[in-house]
């Protein structure tokens, strides 16, 4: 048995979470992953893997107990947010209540430390430039509320048990291992930039929601993070709790936005043809600009984004989807 600290990776065989993985091995933990494999591909593991549940208290158990876990990071979740909307319970069910158990688990084995993986659909329908954390929560979808509502039980596990507890809302993963090997892989894929790359490759139908925003040319602008950067910031949080840290949320971007037009661009001068595409009216709940102020993270976790520059996610993005076939079995 390894005498490196032990991680316990909720949802390590997802995209984010096998990235994390790897960033922890690389920096001295041994990753132990925890996973139903629902969405998740056991080909992305690297290490230990236990198969369970959030909601199975007894599995969690075992595997706190059989691992010596001395921290936690926390990725498992559904997160399709339009399901969110037709079948709520689900998220309510996944995700607050999987948390509540996770935590329960925690407590029971002494572990006191956990990085969550939150979301800045915590902000609701905010269009505004460069929100800070200190923007209002008013989350619009059941999942967006599931993230927030774990985020006020962490505060609270904070002041009543002594957790430290970081939060860290992402804005828009994206892009793939530079090593390769692991990528954004899912069924059912909603993400712009996988999913503009597999309408590329000619397995799904791809549409722009919308062409008559406020913006230079009409679509809508989000905050691109690389996945290997945001993995980065779960392992300096993870550094920081070490140290006695309290934790808190903070919003893991670039503070500088593209639109949906210029991230197609881009993947047509990476791959040197035009993505077939649709304009469809915008969805209901979608702002126009939607960008990260991440200059409290950058203070507190020295987080540096390295991988984030549009022609770094998409070359690697793109090497990964020729590799990977993107409806492959786990």
């Amino acid at each position: 048995m390894t005498d490196r600290p032990t991680v316990l990776v909720t949802g390590g065989a997802g995209y984010i979470g096998s990235h994390a993985c790897r960033a922890l091995t690389a920096a001295g933990y041994q990753p132990v992953v925890y996973d139903n494999l629902s969405t998740g591909h056991r080909s992305f593991v690297a290490g230990p893997l236990v198969t369970g549940d959030l909601l199975d208290g007894a599995a969690l158990a075992r595997a706190f107990a059989e691992h010596k876990v001395t921290a936690v990071m926390h990725f498992a979740a559904a997160s399709l947010v339009g399901e969110s909307m037709t079948d709520p319970q689900k998220y309510y069910i996944n995700n607050v209540q999987g948390t509540l158990s996770l935590l329960q688990a925690m407590r029971n084995a002494g572990c006191h430390r956990i990085v969550f993986s939150s979301t800045g659909a915590v902000y609701g329908n905010a269009d505004s430039k460069e929100l800070p954390e200190d923007f209002p929560c008013a989350p619009i979808n059941p999942y967006g509320a599931s993230k927030w509502m774990i985020e006020r039980m962490l505060a609270d596990y904070r002041s009543a048990y002594g957790f430290g507890a970081f939060c860290l809302r992402y804005f828009n993963a994206s892009g793939a291992d530079p090593a390769g090997g692991i990528g954004e892989l899912r069924d059912n894929e909603t993400h712009l930039i996988p999913r503009a790359m597999m309408a590329l490759q000619g397995h799904v139908d791809f549409a722009v929601f919308g062409d008559d925003y406020d913006t230079p040319d009409g679509t809508a602008i989000r905050d691109y993070i690389h996945v290997t950067d945001l993995a980065a910031a779960h392992v300096a949080a993870l550094r920081l709790l070490e140290t006695g840290h309290a934790g808190g949320s903070f919003n893991l971007g670039t503070g500088s936005g593209f639109s949906v037009r210029e991230i197609l661009n881009a993947i047509r001068q990476e791959a040197g043809r035009e993505v077939p595409h649709t304009v469809k009216p915008r969805r209901a709940g979608d702002p126009t600009y939607l960008v990260a102020d991440p200059s409290a993270a950058r203070k507190v976790l020295n987080f540096l984004p390295r991988h984030s520059d549009l022609a770094t996610v998409i070359r690697t993005a793109w090497a990964w989807h020729q590799t990977a076939h993107p409806f492959k079995s786990r």
